[in-house]
């Protein structure tokens, strides 16, 4: 009889092992909690890559404003310059303006005219973005771009078309105008238009690359800010 008590009040191996599994388990969140804070902050970077290969660095809502060391700001500048869909996409618009317009018509038409303005627009890009950078750097501005903590379509807007404009100062708090962004557009302006072919007004070129920022960084801050609410409709992580 004890025998039998015993083979009834036992249980099998196979159950065992099935409750022990099921007290292993754990679900993702819970190991990501358990992970030392800078692969938490890998695992955050990782979800945002989509947005910001596509945008450029950025300051998400919920983030926090902190200034930024210079070897944080000389990533921001690599990212931002050579690894930003964005800005190829932004010169590839204003190369076919160019063309469109056949200026300069020493270079001529087809994807060999193209080319050559394709070519000639990102290397003002390039010199811009590196004068901005410098000028941001010396005073403490803030260079990458910060989502609106509003809601609304046109309350979003006008920050986005604001941020064009404005930036914060080395406080993260107060705002101040955008002047090396300006200035490096006025300067590389001039620089693109002397090493065009023919004869160039530089100070016609620096004042209308002046003038193109304003336009089309207006709007590439419009795309940035609903960026996210486009890619998000399309099933992305934020």
């Amino acid at each position: 009889m004890p025998l039998a008590t015993a083979q009834q009040t036992s249980q099998s191996p196979d159950k065992e092992a099935e409750e022990n599994a099921g007290k292993g388990k754990e679900s993702i969140q819970e190991k990501l909690k358990r992970l030392p804070a800078n692969w938490q902050s890998v695992q955050g970077k990782l979800t945002r890559l989509p947005i910001e290969w596509l945008i450029g660095p950025y300051i998400p809502v919920q983030g926090n404003l902190q200034p930024l060391t210079n070897e944080q700001r000389a990533d921001v500048y690599f990212r931002h310059t050579f690894l930003t869909a964005g800005s190829y996409l932004a010169r590839a618009f204003s190369a076919g303006i160019d063309q469109a317009r056949g200026e300069p018509y020493q270079w001529g038409g087809g994807m060999s005219g193209y080319g050559k303005r394709y070519a000639a627009r990102y290397g003002q890009f390039v010199v811009q973005n590196t004068l901005a950078a410098a000028g941001n750097a010396a005073l403490g501005y803030e260079p990458r771009y910060d989502f609106c903590r509003c809601q609304g379509f046109w309350p979003r807007t006008r920050h986005a078309i604001s941020r064009n404009f404005v930036t914060y100062n080395r406080t993260e708090h107060e705002l101040r105008p955008q002047v090396p962004m300006y200035a490096g557009a006025f300067m590389a302006g001039m620089l693109y238009g002397s090493w065009l072919p023919g004869k160039h007004n530089m100070w016609r070129s620096g004042g209308l690359s002046t003038l193109s920022q304003a336009g089309i960084g207006s709007g590439y801050n419009f795309v940035s800010e609903f960026a996210l609410d486009i890619l998000h409709k399309f099933g992305s992580k934020k």
